[in-house]
């Protein structure tokens, strides 16, 4: 585990902005409750509660990954009327303390999805 500073610095900060994500011209998200986590020089991304996705769209997928910053992270497909996006979904189901917050959300990459919408 290694910790965020001011080689790779990680910042969490409440999103007060509606934002939604679509696909197939569904939203599969929607949210006012969203984190927008920066992370080095990565782009920011924007990780929506649980509570705020259309699970009925999701489905675990093999793939997962390892983060030394914020731990393991498992991924979705989606499936939307035909559509099927693989992996575009990911979650760390038990991050490691530095981004705790982003626990019970998931982030969606945005070329795998038809938009993320970023509205007041």
């Amino acid at each position: 585990m290694k910790l965020p500073g001011p080689d790779h610095p990680i910042t969490i900060t409440p999103e007060t902005r509606r934002v939604r994500v679509l696909v197939a011209g569904i939203a599969v998200a929607d949210t006012r409750r969203a984190l927008r986590l920066a992370e080095g020089r990565y782009e920011p991304v924007f990780y929506v509660p649980r509570d705020d996705i259309r699970q009925e769209h999701f489905a675990a997928s093999a793939r997962t990954s390892h983060c030394p910053y914020k731990g393991d992270a498992r991924y979705f497909d989606l499936a939307v009327d035909g559509t099927n996006r693989p992996d575009a979904v990911w979650s760390y189901e038990a991050p490691y303390p530095a981004v705790a917050a982003i626990r019970e959300h998931v982030a969606f990459y945005p070329d795998r999805v038809d938009a993320i919408l970023v509205t007041d």
